[in-house]
């Protein structure tokens, strides 16, 4: 077996499971999950009926890795109506199977595990796959300090050069997963000029960038490189249909950016067999072609956030985000920061399940940026969510302190 593998730690859904196995919750009340940012909105039914639609033709051969040529000229479409970028549809877009498995992809086609000290330097809190992907190509992971007055916002300061050094990918997420922070210009820019100097690869996960609050919509990093006068050199941008279009189960995304690095990366996808169906191509083209959907779904989350953000706020330190669908809430003090313990109790009581914040990052200089916090997807119905808040409300006011 690969002995890398014994380095994966279990995913935070699995670690939850446990968490929870001996607990019998409140089964007079219905289970309300806010755990997993899995989006429940309504599939729009276009995107359904262009599925339907393929099937008569679209199983009939192989695809091609690289995808058809008209589902890279709508991602390419996409990109210029949403950022104002004219991008090369042949050698600067290619579509994959949903971000997750671009990002680990990627990490294994860019990390050279033969120079001493390979690292990727990852946010903190993260999005797990950014670990694993780093630690089976062979590389140390390097998790950077976070700034709670920005909202967990990585440090990229408190990075030291000897570690920038050996970097050789980067790991962005903006919008962040579960912080909801937008990475501003300032920071690209900072970052941009670490590429330079060190010559590391930027992956920059945007897949929440559809759903914001505020009336600019999220930066993204090409968006930012051009906005600085830049070419696209050493960056990758991933987004992907699964929020944006209420889509996760067709695992349909695209990357952008280096057309150098690109193509080393649809070598590595043309080995490990990752092209896209033609069906799901299909549908891809009918999402990525349509706006309105959109529109409609950004409205759902900002009613609902709308809602349930200020009951939240009257018990728990808590408040908008600038985009995404998370909420990043502080524990009572009364909890001593006992995440894990205070999902635990609230899942008994409440029959409410939110994700430990501890869980989604790791420990730096000591501390766990993630302890004393939840994480909490208000993926369902506003209606299911609002009333998940209510008995969260109820829950803190008669247990300020931890059980």
């Amino acid at each position: 077996m690969n002995p890398l593998l014994s380095k994966l730690q279990p995913y935070p859904f699995e670690r939850l499971r446990q968490l929870f196995a001996s607990v019998t919750p409140n089964l007079a009340l219905r289970h309300i999950s806010l755990g997993i940012g899995e989006p429940k909105h309504a599939t729009p039914p276009f995107i359904m009926q262009a599925l339907s639609d393929a099937l008569s033709t679209g199983l009939a051969g192989y695809p091609a890795t690289a995808g058809e040529p008209a589902l890279r000229q709508a991602c390419a479409a996409w990109v210029e109506r949403r950022y104002g970028l004219k991008l090369d549809a042949a050698t600067q877009v290619l579509p994959v199977n949903g971000s997750r498995e671009a990002l680990f992809a990627l990490t294994q086609t860019v990390i050279d595990p033969t120079q001493a000290g390979a690292t990727v330097v990852s946010p903190n809190p993260f999005y797990q796959i950014y670990e694993g992907a780093a630690l089976l190509a062979g590389a140390t992971p390097h998790f950077v300090a976070s700034d709670p007055a920005r909202n967990f916002a990585p440090d990229w300061d408190s990075v030291p050069a000897e570690v920038w050094a050996r970097t050789q990918l980067v790991f962005v997420c903006s919008p962040g997963n579960p912080t909801g922070a937008v990475m501003p210009l300032t920071e690209w820019q900072k970052l941009f000029a670490l590429s330079d100097q060190h010559g590391f690869i930027i992956a920059s996960d945007e897949c929440y960038s559809e759903i914001y609050f505020r009336d600019e919509p999220p930066l993204g990093g090409l968006q930012a490189a051009a906005k600085l006068g830049r070419g696209f050199e050493r960056l990758i941008a991933f987004t992907s249909l699964s929020k944006r279009s209420n889509v996760p189960g067709l695992r349909s995304g695209f990357v952008m950016g280096d057309a150098a690095v690109l193509k080393s990366f649809l070598l590595y996808r043309t080995y490990h067999g990752s092209a896209m169906s033609p069906v799901v191509q299909a549908a891809s083209i009918a999402a990525w072609g349509d706006e309105a959907h959109v529109v409609d779904n950004r409205n759902l989350y900002r009613t609902k956030f709308a809602q349930v953000t200020p009951v939240l706020a009257e018990v728990l330190d808590v408040k908008l985000p600038d985009a995404s669908f998370y909420l990043w809430a502080g524990v009572p003090a009364g909890w001593q920061g006992d995440d894990a313990a205070f999902a635990k109790a609230l899942y008994a009581t409440e029959h409410v399940t939110v994700l430990p914040g501890s869980y989604l990052a790791r420990e730096f200089n000591g501390s766990n940026p993630g302890q004393g916090r939840i994480r909490m997807a208000l993926v369902a119905e506003t209606a299911e969510c609002l009333e998940a808040a209510e008995r969260i409300a109820r829950f803190v006011r008669a247990h300020p302190n931890k059980v």
